[in-house]
């Protein structure tokens, strides 16, 4: 029997976890690395260039920086999208054509789509693992959740 996800109501001890891709195409690789470490540089104001730039050396941790300071790696922050070409957050047939792509972030980066996936009910939180998280494979293939209060 299918699961009616539209009328899910809330109960006490509801985890509710928010799936999320988002893409982005790298323009500029420099842009995106120097955008980076100034975002390392903004969250660790002891640290200094050579700190920034000895941390920040690859894709990985360039990503991090961008998203613990902004909360997205393309972020409509003016720090990293200022002055670019307008994009809202899109996913499948609306607006842009494959392949177009946004030249002008300050990040070197290119939004390139978002998508969330919403699920609720009953489950362990991912604060409810501690610090021994599953593997990262497991963390949105294993059935998090089932729709039912017990």
């Amino acid at each position: 029997m299918a699961e009616d996800v539209d009328n899910v109501q809330p109960f006490p001890g509801m985890v509710i976890s928010v799936l999320t891709r988002e893409d982005v195409v790298v323009v500029d690789p420099q842009r995106f690395l120097a955008a980076a470490r100034r975002a390392f540089l903004a969250d660790n104001p002891d640290a200094g260039e050579d700190e920034a730039a000895g941390v920040v050396t690859d894709v990985y941790e360039a990503a991090h920086a961008l998203i613990e300071r902004y909360g997205s790696l393309a972020s409509e922050h003016p720090d990293v999208a200022a002055g670019a070409t307008a994009r809202r957050r899109m996913s499948g047939g609306a607006g842009w054509l494959p392949g177009d792509r946004v030249r002008d972030r300050p990040d070197g980066l290119s939004p390139a789509g978002t998508v969330s996936q919403v699920e609720a009910g009953a489950g362990r939180s991912l604060q409810d693992y501690g610090c021994w998280l599953p593997e990262p494979g497991d963390l949105f293939t294993e059935p998090l959740h089932r729709a039912v209060a017990d």
